[in-house]
């Protein structure tokens, strides 16, 4: 496995990170229902230690806050504190936590205090504002972030679902300040979703802000032939409805993955991940069986050349905003 700093910070993490929506209690009103319990959960991100991943990815957001719940016991019981980086986000403010919290920066607080206690840690390494938040000045989300890192609650900073203008005015009002910054971004990128390469990683690059992205495989998309499904592809709505518009057209990228994956003798997963790792620093990458662990390990050491990239690349076309970015609007 490889590893690489987060933005500016001395925080090094593995190449891939592993996402963890995939793990929680199923309530009733939950967006996702395959989700696995705290038994499976510790079998997964075990085998990913054993991998050398370790970075861990959740949010409050995640089945009710039982994936923070269940990731801090796994990783509390398998390694010691210093050889994993746990990372996650706080919500924008509902119209409910808005009447509850009419501060933006203390439902930042009090939101943070809660994953602490969820993932029984004393320091969050990574934590992230989930998505822009419209209700809330970005004075306030920011003041309220810096000072937990003031604290030593909370080491680096993030944010996802949000556009290049967005970060970059946040970061602009954080260096004005004196205050932390967004070291990382966590967008939607992947083969068959290339939006951010307008602007986002220009700006990234040029900023030092490490990009993690999430959806590295479009839902399964990336990972298998055209034709084949799977339980979790047809019940997984919420991924449908950000790639079913471009079913067609993606179709023919999906087929080069397939053709290449033949012809270097590896997976699909490890040439669309191999090609994610040329443009990003650290894809997320869900697992809910130990083998989904192998993916990343195999892409790890799989170097795409320039002519296999620009294949893989070529029938692309522009995409509109979809999934939590099209509703991403003031």
């Amino acid at each position: 496995m490889q590893y690489a700093k987060l933005g500016r910070t001395d925080i090094e993490v593995s190449r891939f990170c592993l996402g963890c929506m995939g793990f929680g209690e199923v309530r009733e009103g939950a967006l996702h229902t395959w989700t696995l319990g705290p038994d499976d959960t510790r079998q997964i991100i075990g085998q990913a230690l054993g991998a050398g991943i370790n970075f861990f990815d959740t949010a409050m957001a995640y089945s009710f806050g039982t994936s923070e719940e269940y990731v801090g016991a796994a990783l509390r019981s398998l390694a010691p504190r210093d050889q994993w980086v746990i990372a996650t986000k706080v919500s924008a403010r509902s119209p409910q936590a808005i009447e509850q919290y009419p501060d933006g920066r203390a439902y930042v607080t009090a939101m943070l205090d809660a994953s602490l206690r969820r993932l029984g840690v004393d320091t969050i390494d990574l934590y992230y504002l989930h998505s822009w938040d419209y209700h809330t000045p970005i004075e306030q989300v920011m003041e309220a972030m810096n000072d937990a890192v003031a604290a030593g609650k909370v080491r680096a900073l993030g944010i996802s679902n949000c556009h290049p203008y967005q970060l970059a005015k946040a970061n602009a009002l954080a260096e004005a300040r004196g205050w932390a910054r967004f070291d990382v971004i966590q967008s939607h990128m992947n083969l068959i979703a290339r939006e951010d390469e307008r602007e986002l990683l220009q700006l990234c690059a040029e900023d030092q802000i490490s990009t993690v992205p999430y959806s590295s495989l479009a839902a399964g998309r990336l990972s298998r032939r055209p034709g084949e499904t799977s339980k979790r592809l047809e019940q997984d709505t919420f991924a449908k409805g950000k790639y079913d518009a471009t079913a067609e057209q993606d179709a023919a990228i999906i087929a080069r993955v397939a053709e290449l994956a033949d012809a270097r003798g590896t997976s699909m997963t490890a040439v669309s991940l191999a090609w994610l790792l040329t443009k990003v620093t650290s894809p997320i990458v869900g697992a809910t069986k130990p083998h989904h662990i192998e993916g990343p390990a195999a892409a790890a050491d799989l170097v795409l050349t320039p002519e296999e990239i620009a294949y893989l690349e070529e029938p692309y076309v522009p995409h509109a905003l979809v999934g939590v970015m099209a509703q991403n609007r003031a």
